[in-house]
Order: structure tokens, then sequence, then C-alpha cells
């Protein structure tokens, strides 16, 4: 009798060691368990930290130097007396939502510094350290050709449990070079190619006519409205565990110096992050299991000429923000007197909620971000 209860023992702690051996990264014993089961993470390219904390500027409110066509109409629609209101009337879903209910890194006013990690300040350096979790000096053009790093959305996609769920929904045409879709063979809608090929739904059908024949601004990237209609059809479609999301325009009008614009797109984003939340939030595949991680892949100069700019000799544009809302974010808001996060721990991050530990695969990347994941 005894023999066998010791049997029964040894057997029942054997299956607790393997147990325990399995569970996800943030789920073993004596840890919070982690609810997150999906992954979305959003960039909308080049938007300034000052405006995210601060909300609009007025010197830049102007025809010279804001090119803004219509000042009377911004003001309305961006002005307000406090920088508290200012923000939430630019991006009401980063400031009553995200704020309230996730954590937020970058204003640097309140002692707070989100930074990119590479030397560069613009987009493909930043997109692959948001992506690989590491810097790379040989990626020192927006023209660099196929990212010989592998991302953490390429490792993921190779999981069990996450094959073929893995997704790319982005505007840029570089994002194919970025990913190395030839090598990853990731799902990816990207530029301005046909977003839903052999569609036969009326939706599809007309989502695939407008990508045909609207008027085009920028060669190399689509409307973030139209890219919006893109992604939430993907994700109904598609249910990805792990998402990359990729919006444009907010660092396009800077360049173009029409800082009506910008302040349009930034909103209209927030818009369609609130969107996708809400929509995600519908689904049981997603409800009450997401998290989302929102950023700029790089700051911007500030001042009467710089704000449209961003390079390496460009004071400030290594300056950025960093978001996250999620079951397993704790609601600190936005973050005051705490050190410094990059952009390169975004990586980490992603898979870390996702229970994987991505230093295992890539020992440069950068750790988690903290306060994201449970303790």
């Amino acid at each position: 009798m005894k023999a066998r209860a010791l049997g029964f023992v040894s057997l029942l702690l054997l299956l607790v060691a393997v147990g325990l051996a399995q569970a996800p990264l943030g789920a073993g014993a004596g840890g919070p368990a982690r609810r997150t089961e999906n992954v979305v993470v959003i960039v909308t390219d080049g938007l300034r930290w000052q405006e995210v904390f601060g909300g609009a500027e007025a010197v830049l409110i102007s025809s010279k130097p804001g090119g803004v066509e219509d000042e009377a109409a911004t003001k309305r629609a961006f002005w307000r007396e406090t920088a508290e209101a200012r923000r939430e009337a630019l991006l009401p879903f980063l400031w009553t939502v995200v704020a309230k209910q996730g954590v937020l890194w970058g204003n640097r006013m309140a002692g707070s510094s989100a930074q990119v990690a590479n030397g560069y300040r613009f987009s493909y350096p930043g997109y692959n350290e948001i992506l690989t979790g590491a810097p790379d000096p040989r990626i020192d053009s927006n023209e660099f050709g196929p990212n010989p790093n592998v991302s953490v959305f390429e490792w993921m996609n190779g999981q069990a449990g996450f094959e073929g769920r893995v997704g790319v929904v982005a505007g840029w045409t570089a994002f194919d070079r970025i990913f190395n879709r030839p090598r990853s063979h990731l799902d990816m809608r990207i530029g301005w190619e046909t977003p839903e090929p052999g569609a036969t739904a009326p939706r599809a059908q007309l989502l695939n006519t407008m990508y045909a024949t609207i008027t085009r601004e920028f060669s190399d990237m689509p409307w973030d409205a139209l890219l919006q209609q893109t992604l939430l059809e993907y994700v109904r479609a598609k249910k990805p565990r792990l998402l990359f999301v990729g919006f444009g325009e907010t660092d396009e009008w800077a360049h173009n110096g029409r800082y009506d614009l910008v302040l349009a797109s930034a909103h209209a984003v927030d818009g369609f992050i609130r969107e996708l939340w809400d929509t995600m939030q519908a689904m049981p595949e997603y409800r009450g299991k997401t998290t989302f991680l929102i950023t700029t892949d790089h700051g911007r100069g500030s001042g009467e000429e710089n704000w449209k700019h961003h390079d390496w000799n460009v004071a400030g544009a290594e300056d950025m923000w960093i978001a996250a809302l999620g079951p397993d974010t704790p609601a600190l808001g936005a973050r005051e007197n705490v050190p410094r996060v990059t952009q390169s721990q975004i990586a980490a991050t992603a898979a870390a909620l996702l229970g994987k530990d991505w230093a295992a695969a890539n020992p440069k990347a950068a750790p988690p971000l903290p306060d994201v994941l449970p303790r």
C-alpha cells in the first residue's frame, strides 16, 4: 500500500515538474498568471513626443512656419488652453483609455525619456530596432536592401501555436525589405498591393477598387484610411496572434511642412487604434487577452524648421514615446521621473507577453520594458 502511495506521489510530482517546465514565461510557480494571448505592435511614423504629451504647438498653427491652410479651423479642432486639454483633443483614445488603463513613456518634461538606440534617427534603422531588439549600424539608409536580421515576428512565426498566425499590415513599401519577406514568409499586406486578391465579397472588391483607382499622394504608401480598412478585414479573416501595424501619414505630412495635416492624421490614427481595439475586444479570440504596444519609429527636431526633419544631425530626433495597454499591464499612466526606456525593448516585450524569451534567440536584444508584464 505504501509502495503504491509513494508511486502515485512520485508520478504526481513528475507531472507537476513537467507542467512547470512547459509553463509559459511569467506563469510559473509563485508568479502571476499572464493573460495576454495576442499582441499588436502599432507604429505611427514620426509622430513627435511633443504633440503626444503637449498637444498642438501654438507657433506651428500658422501659415508660416506651420504651413497651415486654415488657421481658424485648426485652432478650433486642436487648440486648448492647457497641455492636458490639447493632448486629449488631439489623441482622445490615448489619453482617455491608454493613459487611464495602461502606461506611457516619453514625456521629457516630466522626467520620462524614451529614445531610439540607433544613431541614425530615421525609419529603416528604427523599424529594425523595434522588430529585432537591437540597432544595426549596417542599416544606414532607407534604401537598404533585405534586412539581414531576423525579427521577433519572423521568429515567432516558427513557434508552436503561432505558425501562420503572425501578420503585417503596413503602408510603407519598404516593409517588404525590413521584414525580409522572401526569407521570413510572413503574411503581409503592404504598400499599394491589392489588399484582397481574388476577393468575391462586395466590401473586399470595393476595397481593391479603391486601392487601384484612388489618386495617390504618396507613391510608396497608401492613405492611412485605406490601410485601416485593410487592417480590419485582415483581423476578421486571419485572426493573427501577433500583428504589426504601420501607419505613415504623420511622417509624410511633417516632411511636407503641413502641420495642420500632421495634427489631422495623428487624430485619425488615434481613432483607428480605438476602432481596432473595439473591434478586437468584440471578438472572443481577443477579448480580455490582447495587448497593444503603440509607438513611433523616431522623433523629430523642434523649433520653426526642425519639426519637419529627423536624422543623425537633428537634435532631439532621438526622443520618441511608447505606450502599452492590455490585461497584464498596470494602470500607471504617463510615467514621471523614471529610468530611460528605448524602442529596442519592444521586441522582447512582445515575445514575453506571449510567453517567449526573445533574448534566448537574440542575445543582443534589449530586455522587456518595465511595468508591462505581471511581476
